[in-house]
């Protein structure tokens, strides 16, 4: 593991190992961490993970666990092997996934065990059709309770969201936040409106979400299809280090 005090964690969302090759070549892993979701280790597996760590670089496991307690545990276990700084289930595989995927990793270890509460893709009215009838808010609350409770090391949320569970759960739950949306325009300058809402429906700005208590931001296609990448990542740090001095 590196010394990386960045808050940005860049998602390798490509369908072919050596096109997130070719963009993580142009990242530092002293700015950024990066994500590796199904589609890209489905296709590419535990060696261009191994790829990426050998290259610098803490991997966050983007695969969502959700099954029986034994299966998620087994998984997890492969995972922590494998060395990741990070990894996920889904929260809404109850209690016993949760305590089981604790047990199958070392919480004194490296890799970090955080669980999903509510996909940013969906809103109070997408979990109505599921048969949830609290809003996306209580729900995420709920969830983030429970995975206190079976003490894993935090969640992922909506930046919406960060605020309600930095007051319910202190500094040292790590709330994880895709659904940011910075706006680069040329010559990748950051600036601070909210982009447009793609597949994502709970969304905030960069510092807005640091401001609210995010400790690490998922971004994707704002670095990924930069024209300059590495400029606009050491952009984007240097703002959110500002924002975080202004809201200390």
């Amino acid at each position: 593991m590196n010394n990386n005090q960045s808050p940005v964690i860049t998602a390798l969302d490509f369908k072919h190992a050596d096109d997130a090759l070719a963009l993580v070549q142009q990242l530092s892993p002293s700015l950024t961490r990066v994500k590796v979701g199904k589609e890209l280790f489905t296709r590419a597996g535990p060696q261009f993970v191994e790829q990426l760590q050998t290259l610098g670089f803490d991997v966050f496991l983007d695969l969502k666990f959700h099954d029986i307690p034994n299966t998620v545990a087994g998984a997890l276990k492969a995972a922590a092997e494998l060395g990741v700084w990070m990894v996920n289930v889904h929260a809404s595989g109850g209690r016993a996934m949760l305590e089981a995927a604790r047990e199958a990793i070392d919480p004194s270890g490296s890799t970090q065990l955080i669980a999903v509460t509510v996909l940013t893709s969906m809103d109070t009215e997408d979990l109505r059709q599921v048969g949830v009838e609290s809003s996306a808010q209580d729900q995420v609350k709920r969830l983030a309770q429970l995975v206190a409770e079976c003490a894993l090391d935090g969640v992922v949320c909506s930046p919406r969201e960060s605020a309600m569970l930095r007051r319910a759960h202190g500094p040292d739950f790590s709330l994880v936040t895709p659904g940011v949306r910075p706006a680069v325009a040329s010559g990748a300058k950051v600036t601070e409106t909210s982009g447009t809402a793609s597949d994502q429906k709970r969304i905030m700005t960069p510092q807005d979400a640091i401001k609210a208590g995010s400790d690490y931001l998922v971004i994707g296609r704002p670095i990924t299809q930069s024209a300059d990448p590495i400029k606009t990542l050491e952009q984007l740090v240097q703002s959110l280090t500002d924002a975080a001095g202004g809201h200390s």
